[in-house]
This record gives structure tokens, C-alpha cells and sequence, in this order.
């Protein structure tokens, strides 16, 4: 074994002066603490929407493209429709209000909801590209 194939903790080969890979779960975990996906320390919003070019304590580039938060989208829809399912059938099947009076409720949930988790959406799609798009850690 030569000097240049190196192991981290989780058994990842890594190469010196590069940034290794954190697991899938630590991203996840970082994302929901609105955290640098590479560093976990510095804040992903410097303001309630607004987000730095650059992560303040690792430089890691948070803004990468005009368009790059689009797949959030996607992400926020995915939580808003499975979230909304689960309130649907807690509340038709286990505590049995009919559909009637649970349609605006979650009418209004659905406007709600996703502006709640707007910034954990882009937390988590920033966090999922840090995880399958290996040049994204690399600066």
C-alpha cells in the first residue's frame, strides 16, 4: 500500500489535499441543521431566504448556478405530498372526520406547509448532490 491510498474512518479511499466524503446520514443531519454540507459548522441562510456565495467557515461554494436550487422543487413536493398523505389518512381512518371537513385543512396545508420547509428543501437537494456528484466537495 503506497503513501497515496489512504482510508478514512468509514473505509473510503481518499486522496491527500482532497476532502473526503461524509456518509449519506451526516449530510442529511447537516441539512437539517441548515449546516455547511462539507464543514457541518458554518450556515447554509444568512438571512431568513438569502444565501452566501460561500460557506463562512470552509469557503465551500453554497451558490453554484443560476437554476441550481430548481431539484429542491422536487424535494419540497416529495415532503408536501407524503406529509399531506400521512395527516390525510391519520385523520379519515384513526380519528374518522370525514373528508369533508378535512379538505380545507389540508387545502391550506398545502400552501403552508411547503414555505414552512422551503429552506430545509434546499438544504437537503444541496446535500444529496454533496453525496452522488463526487466533484461537488472539491473546490
Amino acid at each position: 500500500m503506497s503513501d497515496q491510498d489512504v482510508t478514512d474512518r468509514e473505509g473510503q479511499e481518499s486522496v491527500p489535499g482532497q476532502t473526503p466524503r461524509p456518509p449519506l446520514e451526516t449530510l442529511l443531519w447537516r441539512a437539517l441543521k441548515l449546516r455547511c454540507p462539507r464543514c457541518g459548522e458554518g450556515k447554509l441562510y444568512s438571512g431568513v431566504v438569502r444565501m452566501p456565495d460561500r460557506c463562512p467557515e470552509c469557503n465551500f461554494l453554497i451558490n453554484r448556478a443560476p437554476g441550481y436550487y430548481l431539484g429542491s422543487t422536487y424535494v419540497n413536493y416529495g415532503l408536501t405530498a407524503v406529509s399531506m398523505t400521512f395527516v390525510f389518512l391519520f385523520c379519515r381512518l384513526v380519528l374518522q372526520i370525514p373528508t369533508r371537513q378535512i379538505i380545507w385543512p389540508l387545502f391550506a396545508y398545502c400552501i403552508v406547509f411547503p414555505i414552512l420547509v422551503f429552506r430545509h428543501a434546499r438544504a437537503i437537494w444541496l446535500a444529496f448532490d454533496c453525496q452522488f456528484d463526487s466533484s461537488v466537495l472539491e473546490d
